[in-house]
């Protein structure tokens, strides 16, 4: 911080030795160390408040970021109904008409046509034959085994 070297310190000490005399050099030099504590104490405990402040800013605009983020998962997940899926899965199992979706969601965007030209630049893989069924129609239950 200061720049003073032994040479400085030695004039220094020479001249308040003369100014001061060698009766009271001890008392003063006592008091100035007792002045040197209380200002280097002083200079900490403004420095551990300084930091403290700088914590608590930082904290404050940690929690600002995290309730921002958190706003922002809120936003995203309040049009999403997280059991639409299984209300539709109940629905076709108990036979019972599919849920409609609420209205917050939007609607599903028209798929545009392909034309014809591409549908034939793309190769069709050959279909390999799947094992003959039994002949039943639909509307009737299976034969029942044992039954004449």
């Amino acid at each position: 911080m200061f720049d003073i070297g032994w040479s400085e310190l030695l004039v220094i000490a020479v001249v308040a030795l003369v100014v001061i005399g060698p009766k009271e050099l001890p008392g003063v030099l006592r008091s100035l160390g007792h002045w040197m504590g209380k200002i280097r104490r002083m200079a900490s405990e403004f420095q551990s408040q300084f930091q403290e402040a700088m914590r608590e800013a930082e904290m404050a605009d940690l929690k600002k970021h995290a309730d921002d983020l958190s706003q922002s998962v809120r936003d995203l997940t309040s049009g999403v109904d997280p059991y639409g899926i299984a209300r539709d899965v109940e629905a076709s199992i108990t036979g019972a008409a599919p849920a409609t979706p609420p209205a917050t969601e939007p609607a599903a965007a028209p798929v545009p046509a392909v034309p014809d030209a591409t549908r034939a630049a793309v190769p069709v893989a050959e279909s390999t034959p799947v094992a003959d069924a039994p002949a039943t129609a639909p509307d009737t239950p299976p034969p029942v085994k044992g039954a004449a």
